[in-house]
Order: C-alpha cells, then structure tokens, then sequence
C-alpha cells in the first residue's frame, strides 16, 4: 500500500538538504555561539548565515530576525511583549488589541490573557470565505489601539487576508502591525516592507525545516518588553542557549523556499485544483473558505451527512494522511472555531476534513486519494443517519 501524506499543513518533511546542513553542528561544530573561544565563533558564523538566510526571504534585516522554539513563541513574544511594553508607557485605561475570530489559538489564547490583565481586544468577524471587512477594522480603531494582529492565511481553510491593505490601515493610524505568517511562509511571497509588517511570526517545520524553531521578525524600531528572562540571547528578547542545528536548518530552508518557490507552488497549484475539481464532484460536497485566495497547497471540504474523523480514519485504513483542521487542536472534540466563525453550524463543521499538499506529491497521490476519499464516503453515508439524498 502506498503511503500518502495530505497533511503538510500540519507540519512537513525535512528536506534531505536541510538535514545535511544541520548534522555538523550536532557534533563538528558544537560550540556554544555565545563563547568567545574559536568553539563559538565558528558556531557564531552559522547563526549569522542563518539570520541573513531568514531575512533575505522576508526583505527584512539581519538585525530584525530573532530565533525562537516556533511560532506559538513568536506570537506570544509580539502580542503579550508589545502589550507589556505599551502598558509600562501608558496611563489611560483599557489598552486595545484589534484580531479575528479566526486566528490561531496562539494569537487567540495569547489575547485572552491579556483581557485577564485589563487589555480590551476587539475580535473581527470574517464573511463566509475567511476575509476580514477591512471597513470593521477601520471602525474598531480607537486612540487606545496599540496593536493589530491579523494571521496571512488560515492554518485551517486556507483563507489568505488582504495583509498589505491591512498594514496600510495600521501604519496610517500609527498601530503596530503583527501577522501569524506560519502557514503563509515559502507558499507565496513575503515582503515585510511592501506588506506595511511591523512583527511577523514563523515556524520552520511548515516549510521542510526541522520542529522547535521559529523567528520573530521585529521591524526596526518596534519596542517590546521580553516574557523570557535569562542571559539576554537574541537582543535580550529569548534568553536561552541557541539550538544551533535547528536554526541552520532554519536557515537551509529559507534559502530553499527563495529558489524553489516558483516551481514549488506552480506544481503545488496544479495538483490543488486538480484535487479540488475531482472532489466537488462527489455528491453533496463543499469548499470551505475563498475559492481563490488561498494558499497554494490547501483543500478543505465538508460533505453532508458525514462526520470529518470518521473519513479520516476511512482515509488512514488505506494509507493515506489528512486532517480535520489545526494539528494543535485535533484531540478537541468540539466544532472548529474557524468554521463556526464563517458561519458553518455543528454539523456542517465537524463533517469538514483538510487536505493539504507538499512538493513531494504527485498525480498519483491526487487520484489515490480521490478515490479512496469517494469511497469513503458513500461507504460512510450508507451507515448514517444523517445522509438523506
């Protein structure tokens, strides 16, 4: 049986140029980057390479790029180190916070907490494709708004948001400006100065690199209180000693993403709506989130009268790997925030599946899993309840 993995949403496979880059310092170049002996220097030399790789990726500078253990760091560090920093300046009650419905729980967790502490967060709604109405952003501006942090694209439908209009609105009114970009990176351009980005997070198991490393990107002069304390690593914002390997292989994958991004998402492209047209050809099945701005590699569905987990596990019996929605909340058993957010009842969310793609599917992978997947649930329908044509 062939084994066929649809999740790269979730996370990816190392690519094997990464890991070549990264086996040296687990034992030739070992050294602490912090020492100042030849031990450290020639590691030094590593984390320098790796923070202009990261860079050159986002048009940023060597001196805005700082390593964290993922993107769940990176925006707690954004959102809860900007929050700190503001409320040590500030007098005035009710410091704001302006997100979406829809973020990652990252950002959403992150915002609630604050909440605890006195911050007021205004949470935007979306249409029924996953866009933000820019027009109830610009309404829920106030003299007190601090902070807008609205992700790039949706870890779970896909939904890519219009982040340059919104950085405009945020610049104009002086408000810094964060996005979640975890899902978005190497599947489209970034460009940190075009897109009007203050603070942008990232996480390089999304994009063939190794688990447990991530960059906040801090554009110059964007102050933040740090949450970590220690020996001041990283301009004092992340104390803790460098993972050296998982940072250069950070730092391979940026360099990969910037040659191989063409031809990634053109061949990535054609397989997602390939995958999507045979889908929707199953009775009764839906595309959730925008039909076209949306990321690249990402498919998600809900069929009528089916439950998500069920399919999955149909689809896993045959060897082939999808998901419900985030990785990060898969063991939850209540209906997806996104989905209920863009306007999906119980029901309709929890008889949703993703199907997300990497650079390593083919053609083959795409009618593997159309079949099984329309096999799986006429099979599923015929046992439901739920199915009534």
């Amino acid at each position: 049986m062939k084994q066929i993995f649809m999740d790269n949403a979730s996370t990816t496979k190392v690519d094997p140029d990464v890991v070549k880059a990264m086996l040296p310092y687990f034992s030739k170049i070992f050294g602490n980057p912090s020492s100042i002996h030849h031990f450290g220097r020639n590691a030094q030399k590593g984390l320098n390479q790796s923070r202009k790789q990261v860079a050159e990726l986002l048009n940023a500078k060597d001196t805005e790029i700082i390593f964290t253990a993922g993107g769940t760091e990176s925006d707690n560090i954004a959102i809860k180190g900007l929050a700190y920093k503001h409320k040590k300046k500030r007098t005035t009650k009710g410091p704001h916070i302006i997100t979406s419905t829809i973020e990652h729980p990252a950002v959403l967790e992150s915002c609630k907490h604050l909440e605890f502490q006195g911050f007021v967060v205004k949470y935007l709604s979306v249409d029924r494709q996953g866009i933000v109405n820019l027009k109830e952003l610009q309404d829920a501006l106030s003299k007190n708004t601090f902070l807008i942090t609205i992700m790039m694209a949706n870890n779970e439908i896909g939904t890519v948001q219009p982040i340059q209009q919104i950085g405009k609105i945020a610049r104009e009114s002086g408000i810094a400006f964060h996005t979640d970009a975890v899902q978005a990176i190497g599947k489209m351009p970034i460009d940190i100065q075009a897109m009007n980005i203050d603070l942008l997070s990232l996480s390089s198991h999304k994009m063939y690199g190794p688990k447990g490393i991530g960059v906040l990107c801090i554009k110059k002069g964007i102050k933040l209180e740090p949450i970590i304390h220690g020996g001041g690593h990283e301009q004092g914002l992340r104390s803790s000693t460098h993972n050296m390997p998982g940072i250069v292989g950070l730092g391979k994958a940026c360099q990969l993403a910037r040659q191989r991004m063409n031809k990634d998402t053109k061949h990535i492209h054609t397989l997602r709506d390939a995958l999507i047209k045979r889908v929707l050809q199953i009775e009764q099945s839906y595309l959730n989130g925008h039909p076209e701005k949306r990321l690249v590699n990402n498919a998600h569905f809900r069929f009528t009268g089916v439950e998500g987990e069920s399919i999955l596990l149909g689809l896993d019996e045959q060897g082939i790997a999808a998901s419900t929605g985030s990785a990060c909340s898969s063991m939850k058993l209540q209906a997806s925030h996104v989905l209920t957010a863009i306007g999906l009842d119980p029901l309709e969310a929890h008889g949703s599946i993703r199907l997300t793609l990497g650079r390593e599917n083919t053609e083959d992978d795409v009618d593997i899993t159309t079949t099984a997947l329309t096999g799986v649930v006429k099979k599923l329908r015929q046992m439901s309840p739920l199915w009534s044509k």
